[in-house]
Parts: structure tokens; C-alpha cells; sequence
């Protein structure tokens, strides 16, 4: 006899693993099935930054304060480390300086809760900082740290017991058809509602669909450190002012465009691979390092050598690390919708595609799975 469910998520990456929460969480009987033993993906490829400071002001920003919120829940109940560190940008050059001031100025009376603070006030929050040359930084509260690898291996089994969803790992669904999933051994279970979270594969099972999305495809280059010594901490999660070109939140400020010109003329290297450099800690002592950007026809199934000399020149400039010793290099593939903070459509009557969260995978699943659910059934979940 075929199993009936409620729900069916395809995926159990972030954005299937919030979506399996949020509708369990409304009551709903749901089934997770994931084709790898364990998701491997772009979703354990990050830095495991929960970043709501990336996002701005208004309708994203307050969705990745809900996933910020949800994230905290997750770990309180599950025991899955999620450590509240808050950021520093740094600024180690004037027009760096220049849009962080600017955009704690624009949000004085906001939802966002910025502050600048001196080099000296910044040294006493990190000692990962390099003191040369550094102008101050700014500081927000909001942003957590998580560890991607063992969260996405952890939280289907919490999910599992605490609401009885059922999961079923190496299971590759080849064909929806009619509310019914079928799998490549010949299993298949029914669902009043389908939830495809599979990135980019997708189109395996819903090629229309995927034929008509806007998505861009992005690699990245990243790194990790051995476990730094004698419990040595960076402290917050730190950013350099070469972030100030990637991240929405500080788009409108005035003096970006003369930092984003000093780059180019200065080092063009970086705007060729969009490299812009970030450190994180997880709870083993590891510092995660990167990354770069390179889009579509640019992607090479080969990981250049150039961009981690790049990415390491540019972090030595503006980070102090007791050991530099590289332990983890890898890459990460993701999909990335241009306008939206993910594509979500109804691609089949009841069967919805919610994949490409871009690089805010972390910082925005929880938020968007929520709003979802909040919509599908008109109630909020019952955590």
C-alpha cells in the first residue's frame, strides 16, 4: 500500500529542512526524502553565518530576523550548536570607513541595529583584527554562527523524534506525477502537497519549470584552518570592507561607488573572481576563510589555484590568525535568483519549487519556509 502524507519535501538541504520544520510544526504529516545518504551540497559549503546584516532594511531583512529566530529555537530544542557572536565589519581604507558610517547613519531610527566602533573599541571586541591601518569597524548584535556540516546531518533526526517526520535518506526521486512521488527502486508515496528543495537539480523532476526560472549559477572557493590553539577565538564573525560590494544592505550608501572604483583600478583580480574576504569560527576551534564568486559560462569544473592564493593574500592583509595552516579546501555550486531572495513557485497544481536561496541559504530558509507555511495554511507554527 502506498503511504499517504500530508506533505513531501525533496531535499533535505536548509531550505528542505526548514520547509520539513515548518509545515511538521503546523500539525502537518511530512515525509523528507533526500537522494544522499547525507545532503552534501551547497547547503554544507558555507560559512555557516546566519547573517541578517546583509539583508536591508524592510520585508528581507525582517524575514532573516525570523530565520535568526527560528535558528535559535532549532538549537535550543536539538542541541545543535548555534553560537550568537554578532559581526564586525572592518575598515581598514577611508571609503571603507565612509559606507559604514553611512549606513549606521541611514539606520539610526531603523529596524537595524548598527554602531560604529574605533579601532582600539574594535580590538577589545577581536583579536583577529589586523592593527595596521585599521580605521574602526562597525558592529551589529544580530548575526550567529552555525556549523553547516553537522546541523544539516543533525537536524533530520531531531525532526525525526520530535515530530514524527518521516525521512528517507539515499532515496532519489525520479518522476512526480499526480501527487505521487516515485522513487528509482520502485517505492512511491502520495502527498496532498509537494515541496521540491532540491537546488538546482530540479529540473530533473520539473525541467518546465526549471526552463522558465531566471536562475544564475555560482561557485565559490573556500578554506578552513586547523582547530586554532589554546581555545583562541576570533570573536565575532568578521568582515572586511571588500564585503561592502556584495551585500544589498549597503547598496544605497553614497560612497560605494568610489570604493567599488578604487577596486577595480586597484586590484582587478578581485572583481574578475568576486572575491571578498570573511572569517567565521565553529565550536571545534576551525576558522572558515573565503570566497569568491564566479557566475554561468565563467564556471570551470576546475578549482583554480590562483583564487585561494587571492582569497588567502587578501584575509592576511586585514585578519591576525595564530596559525594560517589550511586543513579543508573545497568548492561550492548554488543557484542564485537575480531579483528575489529565492524562487518560489507552484510549478503543478500543489507541487511547489522553493530552491536558490543564493549565498543567504542560512541566513534566510527558516525566515522564507515560515512565510510560506504562514500562507499555505494561515497559521503560525506551533514550536
Amino acid at each position: 500500500m502506498t503511504k499517504k502524507y500530508d506533505v513531501a519535501v525533496v531535499g533535505a538541504g536548509i531550505v528542505g529542512l526548514a520547509h520539513a520544520w515548518m509545515a511538521a510544526a503546523r500539525g502537518k504529516k511530512v515525509l523528507l526524502v533526500e537522494r544522499s545518504a547525507v545532503a552534501s551540497g551547497a547547503s554544507i559549503r558555507n560559512f555557516g553565518m546566519v547573517w541578517p546584516i546583509g539583508q536591508p532594511a524592510g520585508e528581507l531583512h525582517r524575514v532573516a530576523m525570523r530565520s535568526r529566530e527560528l535558528w535559535l529555537e532549532l538549537a535550543k530544542q536539538s542541541g545543535v550548536w548555534a553560537n550568537a557572536c554578532g559581526s564586525l565589519h572592518l575598515a581598514h581604507r577611508p571609503d571603507e570607513l565612509a559606507v559604514l558610517e553611512e549606513l549606521v547613519a541611514q539606520n539610526q531610527n531603523g529596524d537595524i541595529n548598527v554602531q560604529m566602533l574605533t579601532a582600539a573599541e574594535t580590538l577589545r571586541r577581536t583579536p583577529a583584527a589586523k592593527p595596521d591601518g585599521l580605521l574602526g569597524s562597525m558592529w551589529s548584535d544580530t548575526e550567529l554562527c552555525v556549523n553547516p556540516p553537522r546541523a544539516i546531518a543533525a537536524i533530520p533526526s531531531w525532526l525525526s523524534s520530535r515530530y514524527g517526520v518521516d525521512c528517507e535518506f539515499a532515496t532519489t526521486v525520479c518522476e512526480l506525477a499526480d501527487g505521487t512521488l516515485h522513487s528509482s527502486d520502485a517505492r512511491q508515496w502520495q502527498a496532498d502537497r509537494v515541496v521540491v528543495c532540491s537546488g538546482i537539480d530540479f529540473q530533473t523532476l520539473l525541467p518546465e519549470a526549471f526552463a522558465q526560472s531566471p536562475l544564475k549559477i555560482c561557485k565559490l572557493h573556500m578554506m578552513r584552518t586547523a582547530a586554532q590553539a589554546d581555545a583562541w577565538r576570533i570573536g565575532p564573525h568578521l568582515a572586511s570592507g571588500l564585503t561592502l560590494r556584495h551585500y544589498s544592505s549597503f547598496a544605497d550608501c553614497p560612497s560605494l561607488a568610489a570604493l567599488q572604483q578604487r577596486v577595480r583600478e586597484e586590484t582587478p583580480e578581485l572583481d574578475r573572481f568576486g572575491i571578498h574576504v570573511m572569517a567565521s569560527q565553529n565550536e571545534l576551534g576551525q576558522v572558515v576563510l573565503g570566497d569568491s564568486h564566479e557566475y554561468d559560462d565563467d564556471i570551470s569544473p576546475f578549482d583554480r589555484s590562483e583564487i585561494d592564493a587571492l582569497i588567502l593574500r587578501e584575509l592576511q592583509r586585514q585578519f591576525v590568525l595564530p596559525d594560517w595552516k589550511i586543513e579543508a579546501r573545497w568548492h561550492g555550486i548554488y543557484a542564485k535568483h537575480p531579483d528575489r531572495e529565492m524562487l518560489e513557485i507552484e510549478a503543478r497544481d500543489r507541487v511547489h519549487v522553493c530552491v536558490a536561496p543564493g549565498g543567504a541559504g542560512m541566513t534566510m530558509s527558516l525566515g522564507v519556509a515560515d512565510r510560506f507555511w504562514n500562507q499555505i495554511t494561515g497559521q503560525a507554527a506551533s514550536l
